[in-house]
């Protein structure tokens, strides 16, 4: 993933764009596929080869993208995402998707994902994990929305001042296994280990009476403040009604899990962590099902004991860190949170090469420290976003969103939709 960002207002201007481009897209008829067949964006080449892809076969599609960029956390850096699309034989058969992210950073850090949605005889089994290994560093921002004021332009306010880089490692090992057992709703469990170790606090100086937000939350909550480990069985529940989960254009799903984290070493505490997600896939026109209103909304919540900082629920952490575009990973974060995006999805040449979509996204988070309620305060973002097609079959497309939040913005490059 690609992923700029730079600090700036919120440009409340851009509504008046987006509404534009989505009538204006409505407004539009659509197109007999028979007389305008898809085409993707590698059919245009004469060369069979391509940097970016190889050749997909019957049921199955391999991506690899380059991922170059700049971001505050890890300065200039550079890798590859590979993406593995696969189904089996049966006509009935879902596509499955697995994809290995590997980055370098001008910082010496290293980030490695593994992420999989695997569906498994005849879509009987459904595999769910997040798999990460890094050596890392992020700024902290504190907990709860009401770290960025409203109205902050007039006040010349500015994220860095209450950025606090961190450096540390990172493991992570999510896994999950649900069994269908009535048409297109699983019941499973998972595993869930977080290792956070090499904690170095670069603005604590204790000497000075200095205190980080880390430092003051590990230290009344009785955790350390330089490693700690979390390590949980899940009760898992799914539904999934999509027809393809790669890019939906009809269908719902939801996903309850619920985190037991017992206490087996020393600095832990016992806790249970809630996560309810929801997604749902609208088509809003009879004679185009490319037109689309794209829902997703989740929620996670600690509902019982105390969990370390890092583990706490923030923005741009979920499985496949797509939530929160227009705000950089972890500027959100809290005892509780919730996020919700909408997205109207549009074509925009006739042969599906070329799609678009305009979005908003919303996020709260709490803070039980300071008795900062949830809604106390909800963050805003808007963006707009090109799609394009590079396998039929598969439904895969490059997309690229460019998204404003409240003093922040960010450019996005991905494989897949955003959700």
């Amino acid at each position: 993933m690609i992923n700029f960002l730079k600090n700036n207002c919120f440009h409340s201007q851009i509504f008046g764009l987006l509404f534009f481009v989505t009538f204006n897209s409505i407004a539009q008829e659509s197109v007999n596929p028979e007389l305008c067949p898809p085409r993707t964006i590698l059919e245009i080449f004469k060369k069979k080869d391509s940097a970016y892809v190889v050749k997909p076969t019957k049921n199955n599609f391999f991506l690899v993208i380059p991922a170059i960029g700049s971001q505050p956390a890890t300065g200039f850096f550079f890798g590859g995402v590979a993406q593995y699309t696969f189904k089996g034989k049966q006509e009935s058969d879902k596509y499955s998707i697995a994809n290995l992210g590997i980055t370098y950073t001008a910082k010496k850090q290293w980030l490695v994902n593994v992420k999989n949605n695997i569906l498994l005889r005849n879509n009987r089994i459904f595999l769910s994990g997040d798999y990460r290994l890094y050596i890392f560093s992020q700024p902290n921002y504190g907990l709860g929305t009401t770290n960025i004021p409203h109205h902050s332009r007039k006040n010349n306010f500015s994220i860095d001042s209450i950025a606090q880089p961190m450096d540390y490692d990172y493991f992570k090992f999510h896994q999950t296994v649900s069994f269908e057992v009535y048409n297109n709703f699983y019941v499973g469990g998972g595993i869930n280990l977080d290792w956070y170790t090499s904690i170095k606090d670069k603005d604590l100086d204790i000497g000075n009476q200095k205190y980080t937000y880390h430092y003051t939350y590990s230290q009344k909550h009785g955790f350390s403040d330089l490693e700690y480990f979390l390590n949980g069985i899940s009760l898992n529940l799914v539904y999934d009604s999509r027809d393809n989960q790669v890019n939906s254009t009809h269908g719902w799903f939801a996903n309850i899990n619920y985190r037991f984290n017992p206490v087996l070493f020393n600095n832990q505490d016992y806790s249970n962590v809630l996560y309810a997600e929801y997604r749902h896939f609208i088509p809003v026109s009879s004679k185009d099902k490319r037109y689309i209103l794209a829902l997703w909304t989740y929620g996670q919540f600690v509902t019982r004991g105390k969990v370390p900082y890092l583990n706490l629920p923030a923005i741009g952490w979920d499985q496949r860190s797509r939530s929160g575009e227009g705000y950089t990973q972890g500027l959100f974060r809290g005892n509780g949170l919730i996020y919700l995006s909408t997205e109207f999805r549009f074509p925009i040449t006739c042969d599906q090469m070329f799609s678009g979509t305009v979005f908003t996204n919303f996020v709260t988070a709490s803070n039980d420290d300071n008795n900062i309620s949830l809604f106390r305060s909800v963050q805003p973002a808007v963006g707009v976003g090109l799609r394009i097609l590079i396998d039929k079959k598969t439904r895969t497309n490059l997309i690229v969103d460019y998204a404003w939040g409240n003093n922040s913005k960010g450019f996005y490059l991905n494989a897949g939709e955003s959700f």
